[in-house]
């Protein structure tokens, strides 16, 4: 069903990216496209206990970044962040990850009429207290940690949900500032938040399966904001945005698109994928998503050529790039997590076409 899935998404944005997305639009092209009557029953006890293996996380990341929006200008620094004052920066520790939580007081914080073009999180690592290394044992050798950083939405029934933000190897025996492209969690933070802070956790892991890759990786540390914390370094949110008033996107609309009264344009749009019921157990990775989509009017041809043929312009996509997407695949009674590269998920460019 995997290879369906991709086919049919392929096609599937083509149809709904030209018209206003909606929710029973996008499942019925959806179940048509799959040749199904109704969505694959996947429930949330499917996610219990999932854990993305490390191939399907480097495959995401990796797609994630190659297609990161390319940067307009240079970005003005907005601000660094080092924590709320106060926060004791709670690390926990199981058999076989590490896990930190972050927090950060973002309201007002980012100027407005202003666009977040990179975030970076700094991590100082402290030196390793070789005391931690476990005892040397007949073992290929293990020289880095797989540090990967969560986005976490707090659910309104107490739960959290996590997004996976960035993960890369960090070597264990080296100390000093690490940092990690947490653009995509400031994204989901602006568009979910409810004036709270934003939290971010960082899980500390073995760089391959097995114990003594699990115990190599508790030797790695880093500087968390507990005040008690007396190591240099704290972990710091640096920001960076852009003025739209002097980089708005060529053809992005306006306010008047709202009111009706713009050209064609290219108009803000977010999918949801944790709002869509049918969605939330289906797609892990991402959150959610900036789509876009096509508004306004179009000049008309003149009589004269519409006797010729010529039918009403209207505003449609002119160029679409793809969304990398984790997500849940049916196969009997095994789930299984499947990564792949969307195209045609992200409206880039609107323009006025001619129907025939």
């Amino acid at each position: 069903m995997d290879a369906k899935f991709a086919q049919m998404l392929c096609l599937l944005c083509l149809v709904v990216t030209v018209r206003a997305f909606t929710q029973e639009g996008f499942k019925e092209v959806l179940l048509k496209q799959l040749g199904l009557s109704e969505v694959p029953k996947l429930h949330k006890r499917d996610l219990v206990d999932l854990v993305i293996p490390d191939h399907i996380k480097n495959k995401y990341i990796s797609m994630l970044k190659r297609n990161r929006v390319k940067r307009r200008a240079l970005p003005s620094l907005a601000g660094i962040l080092r924590g709320i004052p106060g926060t004791a920066g709670e690390v926990l520790h199981s058999e076989t990850t590490a896990r930190q939580n972050l927090i950060f007081d973002m309201e007002g914080r980012i100027p407005k009429n202003s666009e977040v073009t990179m975030a970076e999180l700094k991590l100082f690592k402290k030196p390793l207290d070789r005391a931690n290394l476990p005892a040397r044992q007949s073992h290929r050798p293990v020289s880095n940690a797989r540090v990967s950083v969560y986005w976490v939405q707090r659910q309104h029934d107490g739960t959290n949900r996590t997004s996976l933000i960035d993960s890369r190897l960090v070597p264990i025996r080296e100390s000093g500032w690490k940092n990690f492209d947490v653009t995509q969690a400031v994204h989901h933070w602006l568009r979910n938040k409810r004036r709270e802070p934003m939290f971010l956790e960082v899980w500390i892991e073995g760089e391959r399966v097995g114990s003594h890759a699990s115990e190599m990786a508790k030797a790695v540390r880093f500087t968390s904001q507990d005040p008690k914390d007396k190591a240099l370094g704290k972990p710091e949110l640096v920001l960076y945005t852009l003025n739209l008033e002097d980089y708005g996107g060529p053809g992005d609309c306006k306010e008047e698109v709202v009111m009706g009264k713009s050209t064609c344009c290219r108009q803000k749009h977010y999918v949801n994928f944790r709002e869509l019921a049918w969605t939330q157990y289906w797609i892990i990775e991402p959150a959610g998503y900036q789509a876009y989509r096509c508004s306004g009017g179009c000049l008309q041809p003149p009589s004269p050529l519409r006797r010729f043929g010529y039918g009403d312009r209207t505003c449609a996509v002119a160029e679409s790039s793809p969304l990398p997407m984790i997500y849940l695949v049916k196969r009997g009674n095994r789930t299984e997590i499947e990564a792949a590269e969307f195209p045609n998920m992200v409206i880039e460019k609107c323009s006025c076409v001619t129907d025939g």
